[in-house]
């Protein structure tokens, strides 16, 4: 497995995940009304941009498997997202795929710190978030700039990873 830039070829694996219910229920987006079209069009703003740096998950066969991103880089932090279609859970390319791009964050672009959210019914991702040790935080105390309302500030559950 590894991460690699998207390509065109990845549209219709991720359009699969975008309408799979037992994938997108608990996410923050209703994927399920996007269309092929846009998802060719996000692979294009996704190679084009430098505020989002969105990789595609592969396996060893190049086969996408999921999406993960650093989204409103701003010099400073991050907002980490990841989604993997339903036959790549639990094989392993979550924890990979987030690894990887925490070292990027880090390491290449240098940032202080990733963030995220997680829907406090998403289960299986604050399993996922906790198993690993990730570190709870108050969403308020997080420079938040772009997206979120002080209820969904207020009403996720937030982690933060900072620079070592």
């Amino acid at each position: 497995m590894r991460l690699r830039l998207l390509e065109q070829k990845d549209a219709p694996l991720m359009l699969e995940w975008m309408h799979d219910l037992s994938v997108v229920k608990d996410l923050k987006a209703d994927f399920t009304k996007k269309t092929f079209a846009e998802c060719e069009a996000f692979i294009r703003e996704a190679q084009s941009t430098q505020e989002n740096l969105h990789l595609a998950v592969v396996n060893d066969e190049d086969v996408y498997m999921g999406t993960v991103s650093l989204k409103n880089i701003n010099g400073i932090s991050a907002e980490f997202g990841i989604v993997v279609r339903k036959g790549a859970m639990g094989c392993g390319y979550s924890g990979y795929a987030m690894q990887e791009i925490l070292t990027i964050a880090f390491e290449k672009l240098q940032l202080e710190s990733v963030f995220w959210c997680v829907d406090r019914k998403n289960e299986r991702a604050v399993r996922f978030y906790d198993k690993y040790g990730y570190q709870r935080v108050d969403g308020k105390s997080l420079n938040i700039r772009v997206g979120y309302s002080e209820e969904e500030i207020n009403s996720y559950l937030w982690y933060q990873v900072e620079r070592k």
